[in-house]
């Protein structure tokens, strides 16, 4: 059996970003694996700008913002593999990968990054009544075929969900020539970036449906029209409230989950993003294995994955170095009012060296509130915000010196101005 001393499992942007900052640090013993035949996962099908801004200081477009990381990577000459399916990993950190050319292999890994993205909740998901027809697609699959191989899926388009993928192949599809019928919400709110709704349906005069979903499919062999119909705040629907809408396709925007079935057999837990919960160096439960970007939680900026790839990467070469102790002494995190998950979910301070970074969602859209940060019962810190809203992830930094103790509990929580 091969031995590494660290494994990166996926080789998208986190998974890049990760390997050429372990490199930077003076790691040399590193594997990158890929299950498809390119590094830069879901940024080669995403030509629209907007990457890179925090990171390269430039807009680009997702494959030449892939294409920055993985000219790195080969000039660092870190290994990596491509095609290599992983099949299994063991809470004792041995790696099984298969591959045409290898077969099935068992690698030992001292420390392993986990960086396998996220995918989309499809139609099965949330079993829309109605018929079963051709022509119901995730947004990500419209936007492969697009984009990568130029096939046009529908010219009479319907979407269900405002996530930015369905937002940005609003878009793509109208200046491709197809007709978007609109968009329907199921929550009273947008789910995507302001900027997206912007450009993306009110710069092309695209209708919004929020409180809406659909509530039948129509067709035989192909999608041929689907109903919509208002909702109430239990998402029941609104008798006397359809619309009836002629459309070819139906595009699902309705949520993206990490990806984390090949880390279910190490008896690691997992928080309410379906993500494994990590301390502050971005290790998990299981001393050695790092989580990070879209697999850990679903980020809505690229360049925010890229970040938190790099902060995984200084844990495990501090892990590999003996430099992560994570002592007894433990501090949870816990989401209160408001606050639908937030990252990390435990936290050593004795690790920290001056600035805790704590990113998390609110559960609805806010005005005119306040944060608060109270430890062991003492508020240590409040932030007001005029407006927050769940579709941008929130970055606070929290120093050192506010923590007397080195255990406990930090709880987060809104507070309503009256």
């Amino acid at each position: 059996m091969r031995n590494c001393n660290l494994v990166i499992v996926g080789g998208g942007s986190a998974g890049m970003a990760a390997g050429c900052k372990a490199y930077e640090l003076g790691e040399r013993d590193i594997l990158i694996l890929e299950k498809n035949n390119y590094l830069g996962g879901i940024l080669n099908q995403c030509i629209h700008n907007g990457f890179g801004i925090h990171e390269f200081k430039s807009e680009l477009t997702g494959p030449e913002f892939m294409t920055r990381f993985s000219d790195k990577v080969k000039q660092y000459n870190i290994e990596y593999k491509l095609n290599s399916t992983v099949i299994n990993i063991s809470e004792d950190k041995i790696i099984t990968y298969s591959n045409e050319q290898e077969g099935i292999v068992d690698i030992q890994a001292k420390a392993i990054i986990f960086t396998t993205g996220c995918y989309e909740r499809n139609a099965g998901a949330i079993q829309i009544p109605g018929d079963r027809p051709s022509g119901i697609l995730t947004a990500g699959q419209a936007q492969l075929y697009l984009n990568n191989y130029g096939y046009l899926v529908g010219k009479k388009v319907f979407i269900l969900g405002s996530g930015d993928i369905g937002l940005i192949m609003a878009r793509r599809m109208t200046l491709e020539g197809a007709k978007v019928i609109g968009v329907a919400e199921i929550n009273p709110y947008s789910a995507g970036l302001n900027r997206n709704i912007q450009q993306c349906l009110l710069d092309l005069n695209i209708p919004l449906y929020l409180s809406h979903t659909v509530k039948q499919i129509i067709g035989k062999s192909h999608v041929e029209k689907i109903v919509l119909a208002k909702v109430d705040e239990k998402f029941n629907f609104i008798p006397g409230t359809e619309i009836e809408f002629e459309c070819d396709t139906l595009l699902l925007s309705i949520g993206l989950i990490p990806y984390t079935a090949l880390l279910s057999k190490t008896g690691m837990t997992f928080s309410k993003t379906k993500g494994a919960n990590i301390n502050q160096a971005m290790e998990t439960d299981i001393p050695g294995i790092f989580s990070a970007g879209n697999a850990l939680h679903v980020h809505d900026v690229v360049d925010y994955v890229v970040a938190e790839a790099k902060e995984a990467a200084v844990g495990a070469i501090k892990y590999l170095n003996g430099q992560l102790n994570n002592s007894n002494n433990k501090i949870d995190i816990i989401p209160s009012f408001g606050i639908n998950y937030v990252i990390p979910q435990k936290l050593y301070i004795d690790e920290v060296d001056d600035i805790v970074t704590f990113k998390f969602r609110v559960n609805k859209p806010y005005k005119d509130i306040n944060i608060l940060f109270i430890f062991n019962g003492e508020i240590i810190k409040k932030i007001y915000k005029t407006a927050i809203i769940p579709s941008e992830m929130e970055m606070i930094n929290i120093s050192k010196s506010l923590f007397k103790n080195n255990n406990g509990q930090l709880v987060i929580k809104i507070e309503e101005k009256k």
